[in-house]
């Protein structure tokens, strides 16, 4: 699953609720300490950072089709796939984008402590 550009530290309640959210977006561990309440999760180039009882709000946004210049690239995965793929996941979408369109569009869900993700596509 290919998001786009970006990356952030998340402040989370619950590291293993929050990293099992994250690993549905198609992140993994890269590295961290569980017992020192942090995680570091990569999917691509994107990292984020989980840190339990660090932080206090974020929000996260990601750009399907550009890299982290904003340049556009050749290959990505649309908003659509994505959106499709987290339903069938079982995560509720926020401001769903129409799958029956293309092009840019964007949608929204929201992890298990509250933060909003989101998917925000410009290209075509």
């Amino acid at each position: 699953m290919n998001l786009g550009a970006f990356s952030v530290s998340l402040a989370v309640k619950d590291l293993e609720a929050s990293k099992q959210f994250y690993e549905k977006l198609g992140f993994s561990v890269f590295c961290g300490e569980p017992e020192q309440n942090w995680l570091i999760l990569k999917n691509g180039d994107h990292i984020i950072g989980l840190f339990q009882g660090v932080f206090d709000n974020n929000i996260l946004t990601f750009n399907p089709g550009w890299d982290q210049d904003a340049q556009p690239t050749d290959q990505y995965t649309d908003v659509r796939q994505l959106q499709q793929s987290l339903k069938e996941q079982g995560v509720e979408i926020t401001n769903p984008v129409d799958e029956s369109g293309t092009g840019p569009g964007s949608f929204m869900v929201t992890d298990p402590d509250g933060n909003v993700v989101l998917v925000d596509q410009h290209v075509g």
